[in-house]
């Protein structure tokens, strides 16, 4: 055999060594350096642990932000070949909590807006503008002194509306005292037998005032890139149950890129004043057969849902 051709021979197959060596060489420094990495951002989660139990104020806000555009020209399979639709969304959440040695304070703010459009092009007198679809405002500040590490007396404030439709119109205001039962760092329990929910609304044979007990469950945690937040409030009315009412909200959010993510919020409500009060709007007692006139007892009251998805971006 050539000399020159079992030079080669073995130079290949010298490089093809050096090259395997070198490979597994790289994936051990991987395997090295990833488990010191994983050590160090231990021992940082740790440091930032020690730093969120410090008293002083601790803040933060997340929220979620969603749309989407179409346009159809001549699509005649559809009822409409002519139209331009759009949704827009906003949720936006934030608290800012001064945690002490011996007291708490304890703030939020829920914003929930969106609109939604349906422009039919061939009809000159439909409304081509964008209309409030969800419409959320919800803020609450919780003062307590502490009785030991889980329990406080506390007293909590809870304003909750609408902004771009009828503003305070229904308006619900808590004001209350009663115990605050902290389980864990991220759950807040207020319990208030002694609460006042004040009603604020045109229509006072629907809407009224009175006092009750007031329920609050509030879930706040960010594991890594996850933000979650769920909050559970609750009033039932000593005067009458159909007074009583609640609100559940969820949002949750995921970090992909710097500050840029994904999130998914949903709400739950149930509140027989409103219900009534919307079926007050589509009474008609001309009309032929005569409507029944709506009442607590003949209302349907519906459970009420929202749910909002889209980009995120967190403050």
């Amino acid at each position: 055999m050539n000399p020159k051709v079992i030079l080669s021979f073995v130079l290949m197959l010298t490089m093809s060594f050096g090259f395997a060596q070198t490979k597994e060489e790289l994936l051990a420094q991987k395997t090295e350096k990833q488990a010191l990495a994983n050590a160090a951002q231990a021992e940082a989660n740790a440091i930032q642990a020690q730093i969120d139990a410090l008293p002083g104020w601790k803040k933060g806000a997340f929220g979620v932000i969603g749309g989407s555009f179409s346009s159809f020209n001549n699509w005649y399979s559809q009822g409409t070949p002519n139209n331009s639709t759009g949704n827009i969304g906003v949720n936006f959440n934030a608290f800012a909590n001064k945690l002490e040695d011996a007291y708490f304070w304890r703030n939020s703010l829920t914003v929930n807006l969106a609109w939604v459009k349906f422009d039919d092009k061939d009809n000159p007198n439909d409304d081509d503008s964008f209309r409030p679809s969800t419409d959320v405002f919800n803020v609450s500040s919780l003062y307590g002194r502490k009785l030991s590490d889980k329990w406080a007396a506390s007293a909590l404030g809870e304003y909750r509306t609408t902004l771009l439709n009828n503003f305070n119109d229904p308006g619900y205001l808590d004001l209350g005292v009663g115990f605050t039962w902290t389980p864990t760092d991220n759950l807040v329990v207020v319990i208030h037998p002694l609460n006042y929910n004040f009603v604020f609304a045109d229509n006072d044979a629907v809407f009224n005032s009175s006092l009750g007990a007031k329920v609050v469950a509030d879930y706040t945690r960010q594991i890594g890139a996850v933000n979650f937040k769920s909050n559970l409030s609750a009033f039932y009315s000593y005067e009458d149950s159909d007074l009583s009412n609640w609100t559940w909200t969820n949002a949750f959010s995921y970090t992909l890129w710097k500050n840029l993510g994904v999130g998914f919020d949903f709400a739950l409500r149930s509140n027989k004043q409103e219900a009534l009060n919307y079926a007050y709007g589509l009474y008609n007692p001309t009309a032929v057969p005569l409507q029944t006139e709506p009442t607590f007892d003949n209302v349907d009251n519906d459970l009420q849902t929202y749910y909002t998805v889209g980009l995120t971006y967190k403050f």
